[in-house]
């Protein structure tokens, strides 16, 4: 890429990042003043934090691709992504994310015994969740997004024909935006998380040559990055379903507009893994900890594992922070795998 085509992804995901901060510190104050909030188990004194906030990420990315469009639209540029493409993405995240929403501002609650502990159920029912984010996928199908031939590891290029659009798309976008919404709990875990997976896509769509997937991965590191500031420990807020419902089907938008879904499943990989720990229990299941008199969490459920935090709890007594860096240090790694795979060509 040239350098014109650099900077017409840097301004973009510069706006990102301010409308991301500017809204969040909005919804930080209406939200807890509306009274949607959530009890912060982790901490001694249990406080009250703004929860739904996240939908500020899907509104700083939808702002930063919009401005790409916007500059594009007037000739300030030449257009180097698929905007059709990238309207799709936008109405994808934007429709995800207002179903997300309308789950964390339903404040009745009802308060139960999980492991010892008590916690705060809201909102949607675990089964209900994938029927409400088949919205995120309608926008994709619809304009028949990607390229139906993947190359599969170990298997080669295959060619999944009218079956790419219809149930691929579909099933990526359902599983991506709920199994992103699993792994959580402790703060600046998911949007620490989502950032190194999008920075990833990011950096392999900038060497491979996909403008479209680095926009749309960039914008979006830069959303998350602006709600990190907020959601690193000690938090102050809760990100909520908005949050982890955009952030997950911007990650997919942005390996099949990239042509990348190859090297996305490995990056994706901690939450496959994640999905088929929860499924061990029927997702009924809590990734918090139990928290000590020094301040380091126990695993909720012994020697038995059912999420990443478990693994991580039981292999060593971690304050809430630590156990957010070593998953971080975790999808690191399975980052590196990625790169390591495709530069052996199995990807």
């Amino acid at each position: 890429m040239v350098f014109h085509s650099y900077l017409t992804i840097i301004i973009p995901a510069i706006l990102a990042f301010a409308v991301t901060v500017i809204t969040t510190l909005f919804l930080m104050n209406y939200m807890f003043e509306s009274g949607v909030t959530a009890v912060d188990h982790n901490k001694r004194n249990s406080p009250t934090l703004p929860s739904g906030c996240g939908s500020a990420v899907a509104f700083g990315f939808v702002v930063g691709l919009l401005t790409y469009v916007f500059g594009s639209s007037f000739s300030f540029y030449i257009s180097y992504a698929n905007l059709e493409y990238i309207f799709a993405t936008i109405i994808a995240v934007f429709l995800i994310s207002f179903t997300g929403f309308i789950d964390d501002i339903n404040v009745k609650r009802q308060t139960v015994r999980t492991t010892g502990m008590d916690d705060t159920r809201k909102g949607l029912k675990q089964w209900q969740k994938p029927l409400f984010t088949i919205v995120g996928a309608i926008p994709l199908m619809a304009i028949n997004a990607g390229v139906s031939v993947i190359r599969v590891p170990f298997l080669g290029a295959v060619n999944f024909g009218v079956l790419y659009p219809l149930v691929i798309i579909p099933l990526a976008v359902i599983f991506a935006s709920n199994a992103f919404n699993l792994l959580g709990g402790f703060d600046g875990i998911s949007t620490g998380s989502g950032l190194i997976a999008s920075l990833a896509l990011l950096a392999y769509a900038l060497i491979y040559g996909s403008y479209t997937g680095a926009l749309i991965a960039g914008v979006l590191s830069a959303a998350l990055l602006a709600f990190l500031l907020f959601n690193l420990y000690p938090a102050k807020l809760v990100p909520g379903d908005a949050f982890t419902y955009a952030v997950g089907t911007g990650l997919v938008a942005a390996m099949i507009l990239g042509q990348m879904e190859a090297f996305g499943v490995i990056v994706f990989m901690p939450w496959i893994i994640e999905f088929l720990l929860h499924l061990r229990k029927r997702f009924d299941v809590t990734d918090l900890g139990k928290l000590q008199s020094n301040g380091t969490f126990k695993a909720p459920y012994g020697k038995r594992i059912y999420s990443w935090t478990h693994i991580i709890m039981n292999l060593k007594r971690c304050k809430e922070w630590e156990v957010s860096l070593y998953m971080w240090l975790i999808c690191i790694g399975f980052v590196a795998l990625a790169f390591a795979m495709k530069y052996l060509a199995l990807l």
